[in-house]
């Protein structure tokens, strides 16, 4: 994943911690806009989240943004 993704991936958690608290969860939809401007991009994390890591549709954001934290 390219930093400028990974970046954006940690600041919508962030910021749904803040707004929700630590139990928030969020699907890797929550990263992109409602319009499928890149769907390269979409299909790459799709396949971070559900075939690489084999993750829940949702899952909790502090434990995403903490995976995506060990990536860097």
């Amino acid at each position: 994943m390219t930093q400028e993704i990974k970046q954006k991936i940690i600041q919508v958690c962030d910021s749904k911690i803040a707004a929700k608290g630590e139990n928030v969860g969020l699907s890797f939809y929550a990263f992109f806009k409602n319009k499928n401007d890149n769907p390269e991009l979409l299909m790459e994390v799709a396949q971070w989240w559900i075939l690489e890591h084999r993750l829940d549709h949702f899952e909790k954001a502090i434990k995403i943004k903490g995976m995506i934290k060990s990536l860097s």
